[in-house]
């Protein structure tokens, strides 16, 4: 061989040596586990408890594994669905194996296709919206929910409460340009007429609307004893301040987008003194796994965890569950690692914070709920 290619092939097996040692990102002898929820913005509320709680789950699972047996990254999309593709990108080049999915609905619908046509297993905490799981005729296989689905929640509020027998009389205050609250209306609504509550009032606002004052006043004209509000925290601190204001007293009903009302910047949480929550999750419960959660996640964080917290703990130890029963290896194939996943998801149970959990093959998630009511200031189950 001449000199010259000698010199080449050296200078060739150094550069590939030098690119191999590039393509060995971060946690390359671990399972990567992606994300993406809103870390800034109004929404972040959300974002920065699931992060934080998948974190916690990652950390115990590699203490007890005594390795890196996880690596979790977690990008901000802002809770924006033009934002979500370019995190979802940064995590593929990240090498992301298995995911936590969007935490919010809409950003996660702008990239459901993406994940399953790259066959990447998603599991979302807190994406309530069935989009995420299926799209008209196209089940997205390899997408599954740790949350109730937003039908199933307003359903399940409207039995809650016909049960307990909190009201016969009941108005529903939703936010007409979002499939969130709209999905849940529709379900609460029909649900309700079923179970013997009459809807004596049905009103919404839109996105920018800061003056609740005309649906209340509806609802108070029209004898409601109960307002449901299957909205977000944010227009719900407004409501139950207005409401407030103006000497009207019901009973307010959430679900599970209230969930975060009492960390909100300016709010007062003594206005809050009395609203149930419609969730599988509640703080103050005396279980020994429930306890060292709150425990361990208040010495890490400082604040008590949500619900969103919750289903993201449960989310990570499930996906555990299923890549030691699948015998998953960070060396296989996010392809390869989904097809493993989803055999596990749809015929395996998982015992969690939130509930035994079991899915379906559309990916829905069945599992009891639970009220909790506001009370000094702190979620207490509410039975």
């Amino acid at each position: 061989m001449k000199k010259n290619n000698v010199i080449k092939v050296v200078v060739v097996t150094m550069i590939l040596a030098l690119l191999a040692g590039c393509g060995a990102k971060e946690g390359s002898d671990s399972i990567k586990i992606g994300g993406s929820g809103p870390l800034t913005g109004d929404a972040a509320v959300y974002g920065i408890d699931v992060m934080n709680a998948a974190q916690l789950a990652v950390d115990e699972i590699n203490a007890k594994e005594g390795k890196e047996y996880f690596a979790f990254k977690m990008e901000d999309d802002a809770a924006d669905p033009e934002k979500s593709p370019i995190a979802y990108s940064t995590l593929m080049d990240w090498g992301m194996q298995v995911s936590i999915y969007t935490v919010t609905s809409g950003a996660g619908l702008a990239v459901a296709e993406d994940y399953n046509n790259d066959r990447i297993f998603a599991l979302t905490p807190s994406g309530s919206n069935t989009g995420l799981i299926y799209n008209g005729k196209v089940n997205y296989d390899n997408a599954f929910q740790v949350c109730f689905t937003d039908p199933n929640q307003g359903r399940a509020s409207a039995d809650y409460i016909a049960e307990h027998k909190l009201a016969s009389k009941v108005a529903v205050i939703y936010r007409s340009d979002d499939d969130y609250s709209k999905s849940i209306y529709a379900t609460f609504v029909e649900e309700a007429a079923k179970v013997g509550l009459e809807v004596v009032s049905e009103t919404s606002f839109l996105k920018d609307d800061a003056d609740y004052s005309a649906q209340l006043l509806e609802a108070e004209k029209n004898g409601a004893e109960l307002v449901f509000l299957p909205i977000y925290y944010q227009p719900a601190s407004v409501i139950l301040t207005q409401a407030n204001n103006s000497g009207y007293a019901p009973i307010f009903f959430g679900v599970d987008g209230m969930d975060g009302i009492l960390g909100l910047d300016g709010f007062k949480a003594e206005l809050a003194e009395g609203v149930y929550l419609l969730t599988p999750f509640a703080a103050d419960a005396t279980d020994d796994a429930t306890v060292h959660f709150v425990t361990a996640f208040k010495e890490a964080y400082g604040t008590v965890p949500t619900q969103f917290a919750a289903d993201a703990y449960d989310a990570v130890y499930a996906i555990y569950q299923a890549c030691k029963a699948g015998n998953v290896t960070p060396d296989m194939a996010a392809a390869d690692i989904c097809d493993i996943m989803i055999d596990q998801f749809t015929t395996m149970e998982y015992p969690g914070l939130t509930g035994t959990s079991r899915w379906a093959v559309n990916g829905e998630v069945n599992k009891s709920p639970k009220a909790v009511i506001i009370n000094n200031g702190v979620y207490v189950a509410a039975e």
